[in-house]
Protein backbone atom coordinates (compact mmCIF):
# COMPACT_ATOMS: atom_id res chain seq x y z
CA UNK A 1 0.00 0.00 0.00
CA UNK A 2 1.36 3.46 -0.92
CA UNK A 3 2.22 6.10 1.19
CA UNK A 4 -0.66 8.20 0.16
CA UNK A 5 -3.21 5.80 1.43
CA UNK A 6 -0.94 5.60 5.04
CA UNK A 7 -1.49 9.10 5.26
CA UNK A 8 -5.51 9.30 4.39
CA UNK A 9 -5.67 6.30 7.34
CA UNK A 10 -3.79 8.41 9.77
CA UNK A 11 -5.45 11.63 9.01
CA UNK A 12 -9.37 9.68 8.85
CA UNK A 13 -8.22 8.60 13.05
CA UNK A 14 -7.31 12.04 13.71
CA UNK A 15 -10.01 13.05 13.04
CA UNK A 16 -12.39 10.43 14.45
CA UNK A 17 -10.63 10.72 17.57
CA UNK A 18 -11.46 14.54 17.81
CA UNK A 19 -14.77 14.00 17.14
CA UNK A 20 -15.05 11.22 19.73
CA UNK A 21 -13.69 13.95 22.46
CA UNK A 22 -15.41 17.07 21.24
CA UNK A 23 -18.62 14.92 20.84
CA UNK A 24 -20.57 15.81 24.36
CA UNK A 25 -19.64 19.57 23.79
CA UNK A 26 -20.79 19.92 20.21
CA UNK A 27 -24.06 17.79 21.07
CA UNK A 28 -24.87 20.40 23.56
CA UNK A 29 -27.52 22.40 23.09
CA UNK A 30 -26.03 25.59 25.64
CA UNK A 31 -22.48 26.42 26.44
CA UNK A 32 -21.32 25.17 29.85
CA UNK A 33 -18.26 25.17 31.73
CA UNK A 34 -17.88 21.12 32.29
CA UNK A 35 -17.43 21.34 28.39
CA UNK A 36 -13.54 23.74 29.07
CA UNK A 37 -12.24 20.75 30.55
CA UNK A 38 -13.07 18.49 28.04
CA UNK A 39 -11.33 21.11 25.67
CA UNK A 40 -8.19 21.48 27.84
CA UNK A 41 -8.32 17.30 28.20
CA UNK A 42 -8.18 17.03 24.86
CA UNK A 43 -5.37 19.61 24.17
CA UNK A 44 -2.96 17.96 27.21
CA UNK A 45 -3.15 14.79 25.59
CA UNK A 46 -3.42 14.95 22.27
CA UNK A 47 -1.61 18.30 21.42
CA UNK A 48 0.81 16.14 18.87
CA UNK A 49 -2.25 16.14 16.70
CA UNK A 50 -1.59 19.76 15.73
CA UNK A 51 1.75 18.97 13.61
CA UNK A 52 0.05 15.89 10.90
CA UNK A 53 -2.93 17.96 10.83
CA UNK A 54 -1.00 20.87 10.00
CA UNK A 55 1.00 19.57 7.68
CA UNK A 56 -2.19 18.75 5.91
CA UNK A 57 -3.52 21.97 5.91
CA UNK A 58 -0.10 23.50 4.88
CA UNK A 59 0.03 20.50 1.85
CA UNK A 60 -3.45 21.40 1.26
CA UNK A 61 -2.70 25.50 1.41
CA UNK A 62 0.30 24.47 -0.64
CA UNK A 63 -1.69 22.94 -3.51
CA UNK A 64 -4.23 26.11 -3.59
CA UNK A 65 -1.33 28.38 -3.96
CA UNK A 66 0.75 26.20 -6.50
CA UNK A 67 -3.06 25.44 -9.04
CA UNK A 68 -3.36 29.51 -8.74
CA UNK A 69 -0.31 29.87 -9.95
CA UNK A 70 -0.70 27.51 -12.81
CA UNK A 71 -3.67 29.35 -13.92
CA UNK A 72 -1.78 32.90 -13.59
CA UNK A 73 0.85 31.40 -15.78
CA UNK A 74 -1.83 29.79 -18.35
CA UNK A 75 -3.16 33.21 -18.44
CA UNK A 76 0.26 34.78 -18.97
CA UNK A 77 1.00 32.61 -22.07
CA UNK A 78 -2.58 33.31 -23.23
CA UNK A 79 -1.65 37.27 -22.69
CA UNK A 80 1.77 36.29 -24.32
CA UNK A 81 0.71 34.44 -27.44
CA UNK A 82 -1.87 37.04 -27.98
CA UNK A 83 0.52 39.88 -28.29
CA UNK A 84 2.84 37.76 -30.44
CA UNK A 85 -0.12 37.06 -32.93
CA UNK A 86 -0.64 41.27 -33.11
CA UNK A 87 3.12 41.96 -33.47
CA UNK A 88 3.07 38.92 -36.40
CA UNK A 89 0.12 40.60 -38.05
CA UNK A 90 1.83 44.18 -37.70
CA UNK A 91 5.16 43.06 -39.34
CA UNK A 92 3.22 41.50 -42.13
CA UNK A 93 1.15 44.79 -42.63
CA UNK A 94 4.32 46.98 -42.51
CA UNK A 95 6.37 44.38 -44.98
CA UNK A 96 3.20 44.29 -47.59
CA UNK A 97 3.37 47.83 -47.20
CA UNK A 98 7.62 48.06 -48.14
CA UNK A 99 6.89 45.29 -50.64
CA UNK A 100 4.52 47.34 -52.75
CA UNK A 101 6.40 50.46 -52.21
CA UNK A 102 9.47 49.24 -53.59
CA UNK A 103 7.61 47.21 -56.53
CA UNK A 104 6.11 50.45 -57.46
CA UNK A 105 9.72 52.13 -57.54
CA UNK A 106 10.89 49.32 -59.57
CA UNK A 107 8.07 49.46 -61.97
CA UNK A 108 8.42 53.72 -62.33
CA UNK A 109 12.17 52.58 -63.03
CA UNK A 110 11.76 50.24 -65.82
CA UNK A 111 8.99 52.48 -67.46
CA UNK A 112 11.52 54.87 -67.20
CA UNK A 113 14.20 52.71 -69.25
CA UNK A 114 11.06 51.80 -71.50
CA UNK A 115 10.70 55.53 -72.81
CA UNK A 116 14.31 56.00 -73.26
CA UNK A 117 14.92 53.12 -75.56
CA UNK A 118 11.93 54.19 -77.44
CA UNK A 119 13.39 57.79 -77.56
CA UNK A 120 16.64 56.61 -78.72
CA UNK A 121 14.72 54.37 -81.73
CA UNK A 122 12.39 57.27 -83.02
CA UNK A 123 15.58 59.05 -83.51
CA UNK A 124 16.30 56.74 -86.33
CA UNK A 125 12.53 56.73 -87.22
CA UNK A 126 12.12 60.73 -88.04
CA UNK A 127 16.25 61.20 -88.35
CA UNK A 128 16.11 59.86 -92.26
CA UNK A 129 19.76 61.22 -92.51
CA UNK A 130 20.83 58.69 -89.27
CA UNK A 131 18.49 56.25 -90.54
CA UNK A 132 20.56 55.88 -93.58
CA UNK A 133 23.94 56.32 -91.84
CA UNK A 134 22.99 53.11 -90.15
CA UNK A 135 20.60 51.43 -92.50
CA UNK A 136 21.06 48.30 -90.26
CA UNK A 137 18.42 49.43 -87.94
CA UNK A 138 15.68 48.84 -90.47
CA UNK A 139 16.73 45.93 -92.09
CA UNK A 140 14.69 43.31 -91.50
CA UNK A 141 16.86 40.57 -92.74
CA UNK A 142 19.24 41.02 -90.33
CA UNK A 143 19.06 38.32 -87.06
CA UNK A 144 19.99 41.39 -84.55
CA UNK A 145 17.36 43.99 -85.70
CA UNK A 146 14.90 41.19 -86.24
CA UNK A 147 15.17 40.46 -82.10
CA UNK A 148 15.28 43.84 -81.39
CA UNK A 149 12.27 44.71 -82.84
CA UNK A 150 10.83 41.57 -81.36
CA UNK A 151 12.07 42.74 -78.22
CA UNK A 152 10.41 46.30 -78.75
CA UNK A 153 7.05 44.95 -79.46
CA UNK A 154 6.54 42.41 -76.65
CA UNK A 155 7.83 45.32 -74.11
CA UNK A 156 4.89 47.74 -75.57
CA UNK A 157 2.66 45.17 -75.28
CA UNK A 158 3.54 44.21 -71.50
CA UNK A 159 3.89 48.64 -70.73
CA UNK A 160 0.83 49.10 -68.13
CA UNK A 161 -0.52 52.82 -68.25
CA UNK A 162 0.54 53.28 -64.52
CA UNK A 163 3.17 52.02 -62.12
CA UNK A 164 0.00 51.26 -59.90
CA UNK A 165 -1.59 49.03 -62.64
CA UNK A 166 0.71 46.03 -61.74
CA UNK A 167 0.94 46.16 -58.29
CA UNK A 168 -1.56 43.28 -57.55
CA UNK A 169 -0.08 40.73 -60.02
CA UNK A 170 3.50 40.05 -58.97
CA UNK A 171 3.93 37.54 -61.96
CA UNK A 172 2.57 40.65 -64.38
CA UNK A 173 5.38 42.29 -62.85
CA UNK A 174 8.02 40.39 -63.35
CA UNK A 175 7.10 39.31 -67.24
CA UNK A 176 7.39 43.68 -67.74
CA UNK A 177 10.60 43.49 -65.83
CA UNK A 178 12.40 41.01 -68.18
CA UNK A 179 10.59 42.11 -71.42
CA UNK A 180 12.07 45.55 -70.91
CA UNK A 181 15.47 44.38 -70.10
CA UNK A 182 15.28 41.99 -73.11
CA UNK A 183 14.36 45.25 -75.54
CA UNK A 184 17.16 47.46 -73.99
CA UNK A 185 19.68 44.69 -74.43
CA UNK A 186 18.68 43.66 -78.08
CA UNK A 187 18.20 47.40 -78.88
CA UNK A 188 22.23 48.37 -78.33
CA UNK A 189 23.51 45.17 -79.69
CA UNK A 190 21.85 45.96 -82.83
CA UNK A 191 22.60 49.65 -82.94
CA UNK A 192 26.35 48.90 -81.96
CA UNK A 193 26.19 46.35 -85.01
CA UNK A 194 24.53 49.09 -86.91
CA UNK A 195 27.52 51.42 -86.47
CA UNK A 196 29.87 49.33 -86.94
CA UNK A 197 28.71 48.21 -89.97
CA UNK A 198 27.16 51.02 -91.22
CA UNK A 199 26.50 50.89 -95.01
CA UNK A 200 29.15 47.67 -95.88
CA UNK A 201 26.78 45.47 -95.99
CA UNK A 202 25.46 46.94 -99.51
CA UNK A 203 27.46 46.77 -102.99
CA UNK A 204 29.88 50.08 -104.09
CA UNK A 205 26.66 50.86 -106.17
CA UNK A 206 23.90 50.16 -103.10
CA UNK A 207 26.11 52.45 -101.32
CA UNK A 208 25.55 55.67 -104.04
CA UNK A 209 21.84 54.67 -104.47
CA UNK A 210 21.59 54.86 -100.46
CA UNK A 211 23.96 58.57 -100.97
CA UNK A 212 21.62 60.02 -103.94
CA UNK A 213 18.37 58.94 -101.40
CA UNK A 214 19.82 61.02 -98.16
CA UNK A 215 20.21 63.76 -100.36
CA UNK A 216 17.01 63.71 -102.15
CA UNK A 217 15.26 63.17 -99.12
CA UNK A 218 16.86 66.38 -97.13
CA UNK A 219 15.64 68.19 -100.54
CA UNK A 220 12.43 66.67 -100.26
CA UNK A 221 12.34 68.79 -96.48
CA UNK A 222 14.18 71.48 -97.59
CA UNK A 223 11.48 74.47 -96.71
CA UNK A 224 13.14 76.92 -99.28
CA UNK A 225 12.42 74.60 -102.37
CA UNK A 226 9.04 74.69 -103.77
CA UNK A 227 6.62 72.33 -103.05
CA UNK A 228 6.97 70.62 -106.48
CA UNK A 229 10.65 69.76 -106.25
CA UNK A 230 10.05 68.52 -102.71
CA UNK A 231 7.49 66.16 -104.42
CA UNK A 232 10.28 65.03 -107.08
CA UNK A 233 12.35 64.69 -104.79
CA UNK A 234 10.45 62.18 -102.57
CA UNK A 235 9.32 60.28 -105.25
CA UNK A 236 13.16 59.98 -106.46
CA UNK A 237 14.10 58.81 -103.09
CA UNK A 238 11.85 56.01 -102.83
CA UNK A 239 12.86 54.71 -106.37
CA UNK A 240 16.46 55.07 -104.77
CA UNK A 241 15.25 53.11 -101.78
CA UNK A 242 13.31 50.09 -103.28
CA UNK A 243 14.86 46.92 -102.52
CA UNK A 244 17.28 48.63 -100.40
CA UNK A 245 15.30 49.70 -97.05
CA UNK A 246 11.84 50.59 -96.40
CA UNK A 247 11.85 53.83 -94.58
CA UNK A 248 9.27 53.98 -91.10
CA UNK A 249 6.18 54.90 -91.22
CA UNK A 250 6.82 57.87 -89.11
CA UNK A 251 9.44 59.48 -91.39
CA UNK A 252 7.42 58.65 -94.44
CA UNK A 253 4.19 60.68 -92.97
CA UNK A 254 6.34 63.13 -91.67
CA UNK A 255 7.35 63.70 -94.68
CA UNK A 256 4.29 63.33 -96.69
CA UNK A 257 2.71 66.16 -94.57
CA UNK A 258 5.57 68.84 -95.15
CA UNK A 259 5.39 68.51 -98.62
CA UNK A 260 1.30 68.13 -98.41
CA UNK A 261 1.11 72.11 -96.21
CA UNK A 262 3.46 73.16 -98.66
CA UNK A 263 1.17 72.17 -102.10
CA UNK A 264 -1.67 73.45 -99.91
CA UNK A 265 -0.08 76.35 -98.86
Amino acid sequence: MGPGVHGSSRTAKYTTLIYEVLGPWRQGHRWHAGNVGSLFHFAANFWWLVFPLGGAIGGSVRAIAAANERRAERRLERYRLKQQAKIAIAQASGRKRNNEEGYQREIAKLLVMHGRTDARWLDYEVDIAKLLDFPLMTDMRNPLTVAFHNAKRQADLLRPDRPEDLLSDRTAQLEYRDAVHEYVSAFEIAETEAIRRRRSDFSEDDQQRLARAQHLLQLAQDDAASPQERQNAYARASRELDGLIVLPAPARASIERRIAGQIEA
